[in-house]
Parts: structure tokens; C-alpha cells; sequence
């Protein structure tokens, strides 16, 4: 049997799991009887931890209070969180960097040797290059999450691509994050028609909105419909492209915020990209080292030939 403290821990990391648990439940893991295991949430409770029990069922769940349990983690947790931490001091979210470094000092002086061995070999190894272009601010991404979350409508300033600002009104639906840019897909209530926005372009005005019904999402797959959103469906030309490689080598080369690949068959994929320049559209297909055919839009299969010609004559100049 545990020591009454090594007891209470456990019982803490139990609780801490999302689920109900019931006296027998909580007995059988700590090899106690119930009675024990009814004075030792009592305990938990005169330390401040609400400890909530659920009507009918004997059942017992941590709930959210004013102190902080402490956290038990495994050695991969440990090592992941550790991880996360110093990929945050470096991430796209303004702020945090600091934040992000003070809780790894901490967590890293409590790491059993073993683990820190494993933290540092995996730092000492690894270069870090600093996220480029707009962060985000994190209070503006707890707003978002907490609109998302309560369904209350948000009005906003919003700066286009372009420089221009503009009120915006939404029913905020889902946060997404590539990587390297968080959008916030909503319905548009001026527009009456779902709406993809840079996080880091939105300016919240506060207090929000009142509360809306969820409607449907836009997609079952967010994902496909935010690449598609912020890919090509912006642009002036909108293009199709058979690339003549498998669609897994060809992801290596194109981000999906870049353009929304679909394979073909085992050997060939379609690329669905779009831009503002067909200049821009046809250096950059070009770039990539693959076999390719175009199929869409006409104006660029006709931009391509005159620019083949042009480069051409270039050459045989020489």
C-alpha cells in the first residue's frame, strides 16, 4: 500500500484524467477501500483542490479552482512538453517567448536525470530558425477561442492584404493553425456567406456580441477548405496542373497554404494554386523540377507559349 502523500498524488493524477471515477474505481487503482479513498479526497479538498462528486453515481471528477494541481507526467510527456516549450519561445505567438522559457526552467529543474539527458541531447542537436513575417498576439487568440467556444458573435477591425481596413461582423467557428499562419473561419453576417480570416490581421472590439445559433460548417474537412480558401480562391487566375510525380513528393515541395494537391493515381497528382500574376504562376510551377501540364486557366497555357518563345529567342541569340 502507498504512504498517505505518495497516495494522495496518485489519487490527484487519477482525477486529473477527463472522466468520471467512481469510489470502487479510485479504491481498486489505490489498493485502499472506499473509506480511505472518501477521506482522501477530503484531504484534497482541505488543500484546495475542488474535487467535485457527481449526484447518483459516487462519482468523482477534478474540477477547474483556484490553485494549480501539480503535474504528473510520464517521461515522454515530460520530454514532449519540454519540446513544445522551446518550440513555443520561438513560435508565431507574440509574447510568449519569455513565458515559454521560465516554464521550462522550472519543469527542467524538477526532470529526473534520465529525461533532462534526453531533453538536452535533442536541444544540442537541433537549430531553431525564428519564425518570419506577422505574429499573433495571444490575447487576441484567447478572444477568438473564447467566441469559437461560447458561439457569441465578434465584431472586428480587419486589414486586407491590400492595406485596407474595414468592420467586420462574424459568427466565429473554428481557430486553424498551418504552422506558420492561424486563420479564424466564420459566417460573415455583412457578406451572408462564410469567411476565411488572418489572426494576424484582426483587431477585436470588445466587449462581443450576443450569442448565435452554430450553423453548419462549411466543410467536413476544415483543413481542405481553409488550404483551398487561402490557396487559390482569392486569386485572379485559378489553375489546375497535372504534376507528374506522386502527390506525397510533390507536398515536400508545396505547402498547402500554397496550393491543394490531389492524387491522380499512384504517379501523378493535380495541383489546384492561384495567384494575381501569371508571371508568378508559371516561374513558380517551373521551379519545382517536375513534369507538369497545365490545364487551367487558358490565359496561362497562352502566357507560357509566349514566354517559352521569348525564352527562346533569348538563347538562340547567343
Amino acid at each position: 500500500m502507498l504512504e498517505t502523500s505518495a497516495r494522495l498524488l496518485r489519487l490527484l493524477s487519477l482525477l486529473q484524467t477527463p472522466r468520471d471515477w467512481t469510489g470502487a474505481d479510485l479504491a481498486q487503482r489505490l489498493e485502499v477501500d472506499v473509506r480511505t479513498v472518501r477521506r482522501d479526497i477530503q484531504k484534497l479538498r482541505d488543500l484546495g483542490y475542488p474535487v467535485h462528486a457527481t449526484p447518483g453515481a459516487a462519482g468523482y471528477r477534478l474540477g477547474a479552482g483556484t490553485k494549480l494541481p501539480p503535474l504528473l507526467l510520464d517521461d515522454d510527456e515530460a520530454v514532449a512538453v519540454a519540446i513544445g516549450l522551446r518550440s513555443a519561445a520561438s513560435g508565431a505567438i507574440t509574447g510568449i517567448e519569455e513565458t515559454s522559457l521560465r516554464a521550462l526552467a522550472k519543469l527542467e529543474q524538477v526532470l529526473p536525470s534520465r529525461v533532462r539527458h534526453r531533453v538536452n541531447l535533442l536541444h544540442s542537436v537541433t537549430v531553431t530558425v525564428p519564425a518570419a513575417g506577422p505574429t499573433v498576439d495571444p490575447e487576441v487568440l484567447t478572444v477568438l477561442a473564447a467566441v469559437c467556444r461560447d458561439h457569441h458573435r465578434l465584431r472586428f477591425d480587419y486589414r486586407s492584404h491590400d492595406g485596407t481596413n474595414s468592420l467586420r461582423e462574424t459568427e466565429p467557428h473554428r481557430l486553424i493553425h498551418t504552422g506558420r499562419r492561424w486563420y479564424l473561419i466564420g459566417w460573415d453576417t455583412d457578406r451572408r456567406d462564410w469567411r476565411t480570416y488572418r489572426v494576424d490581421r484582426i483587431r477585436p472590439r470588445i466587449p462581443t456580441g450576443p450569442r448565435f445559433a452554430p450553423r453548419q460548417a462549411p466543410d467536413v474537412d476544415l483543413a481542405s477548405y481553409l488550404t483551398h480558401g487561402v490557396s487559390t480562391a482569392p486569386y485572379r487566375y485559378q489553375a489546375q496542373i497535372t504534376l507528374h510525380v506522386p502527390a506525397a513528393t510533390a507536398a515536400e515541395r508545396i505547402p498547402p497554404t500554397v496550393g491543394v494537391l490531389e492524387a491522380v493515381d499512384p504517379h501523378t497528382c493535380l495541383l489546384h494554386t492561384g495567384s494575381n500574376s501569371l508571371d508568378e504562376l508559371a516561374i513558380y510551377v517551373a521551379s519545382f523540377g517536375f513534369r507538369f501540364q497545365i490545364h487551367e486557366p487558358p490565359e496561362l497555357i497562352t502566357h507560357i507559349r509566349d514566354l517559352a518563345t521569348r525564352l527562346t529567342d533569348a538563347v538562340d541569340r547567343l
